[in-house]
């Protein structure tokens, strides 16, 4: 059993590895905006279309953004919570997601 612990933790370990360099890419306005966000839940990157910004329409643009990000947050959470559910088997260890 101790054993099984010690393995377990080790594949953990391993996975938090992999999910500080994964990332998720995630889009609104049909593309105009998109933003990257990593594993460790950080804006890795946010891209806008030019053709997205305009003077008379700043409240649109922040919007797609924050679409954007809220979605990114959401992929990667989800990327996270399945590779740690794939690790566990499924069960629902309080501390780990």
């Amino acid at each position: 059993m101790i054993k099984q612990a010690q393995q377990l933790q080790k594949n953990m370990a391993k996975v938090q590895e992999e999910l500080e360099s994964a990332t998720v890419e995630a889009t609104s306005g049909g593309g105009a905006v998109k933003v990257v966000v990593s594993g460790k839940l950080t804006i890795e990157s946010l891209t806008i279309d030019p053709e997205a910004v305009s003077p008379d329409d700043v409240e649109m643009l922040q919007d797609l953004v924050l679409t954007a990000i809220n979605d990114g947050i959401d992929k990667a959470q989800e990327m996270a919570s399945s590779r740690m559910s794939a690790l566990t088997g499924g069960l629902n260890i309080p501390g780990l997601m």
